[in-house]
């Protein structure tokens, strides 16, 4: 492939991922009003392994579960609780947050990779980074502008899922930082597989899944979409990071939070019945707009390691 083809490859699969990432929460939105967060997160982990199952077993890739480490298992466990944790989080956090605050809230994820790549593997920390960061928080700030008060005010339902989606991507850093570590005896494919399955399994006992009997078309395709959205978006993002820089892919998946406005703006304006109107103002959407440049500069101060 020339260099040129990679890029626009690259940029191609990365554009995929901020869009299908971006659409998620509004229909995780949809999902929730029929059934819970474990049972939706027990779906998505149940439709991946069995996805990517059946493309380590056409390859004969599959993992070698015998010749894993303790150490491995345990790392393994370790980021499947990681991963849990960061799916249930976020969508438990969206019974309180609107689709478009939660996928602000959530691009706090690859600030705290930062941090914890600083810490644990002694990674530089540009100036670039550093700005980036700070722009990031700035624009968080200003886009939850309408809602400061009653994020500090006690029991509020919108800090409780603050809290929640600030917790989905502590959790999400933590298991990204295990990744790293779990790559040197997995591949990417193998890996999405094992967390996967690992992950269904420790859910399996905690699900709902007679619920989707009992949803309507409407949510029962959004249910669909979510399923396939974790292969699709993941499978992009994975293949995106093995063809192209890591700091480029970071910074167009920094977009999301964009197709997240764009989609919910189109979605109101469909199935208003489904959405009600956004309680954003202008300075809110100045403020997400601030959190994607922060994003894409914290991104793009990345030191160069191709």
């Amino acid at each position: 492939m020339s260099p040129a083809l990679r890029h626009w490859y690259g940029f191609g699969l990365s554009l995929i991922t901020a869009l299908m990432w971006g659409m998620l929460p509004v229909f995780l939105k949809i999902c929730l009003q029929a059934t819970d967060a474990i049972t939706i997160t027990w779906y998505r982990f149940t439709f991946a392994a069995i996805f990517v199952f059946f493309i380590l077993a056409k390859k004969r890739a599959l993992p070698a579960f015998r010749q894993l480490s303790g150490r491995t298992w345990l790392f393994l466990l370790l980021a499947t609780l990681g991963l849990v944790g960061n799916y249930v989080g976020y969508v438990e956090g969206l019974h309180y947050l609107t689709p478009e605050a939660a996928q602000v809230l959530i691009q706090l994820a690859p600030f705290l990779l930062m941090l914890g790549g600083i810490v644990f593997y002694k990674e530089r920390f540009t100036r670039m980074e550093m700005l980036g960061a700070l722009v990031l928080l700035v624009g968080m700030l200003t886009f939850f502008n309408h809602k400061l008060l009653t994020l500090v005010s006690a029991f509020s339902e919108f800090g409780w899922g603050v809290f929640l989606v600030s917790m989905a991507a502590v959790v999400w850093a933590g298991y990204a930082l295990l990744q790293k570590v779990l790559m040197r005896s997995l591949t990417a494919k193998q890996l999405t597989f094992m967390l996967y399955l690992m992950g269904a399994l420790l859910l399996a006992p905690l699900a709902h899944t007679l619920d989707a009997g009992s949803m309507t078309l409407w949510q029962g395709l959004a249910l669909l979409f979510c399923c396939f959205n974790t292969v699709i978006g993941y499978g992009c993002f994975t293949e995106a990071m093995q063809v192209w820089q890591a700091a480029k892919v970071s910074a167009v998946i920094a977009l999301a939070p964009v197709f997240t406005i764009i989609t919910m703006e189109i979605s109101m304006w469909i199935a208003p019945e489904y959405f009600p109107s956004s309680d954003l103002n202008a300075l809110a959407y100045t403020g997400a707009l601030i959190v994607v440049i922060g994003s894409i500069m914290a991104a793009l101060g990345k030191p160069h390691q191709e």
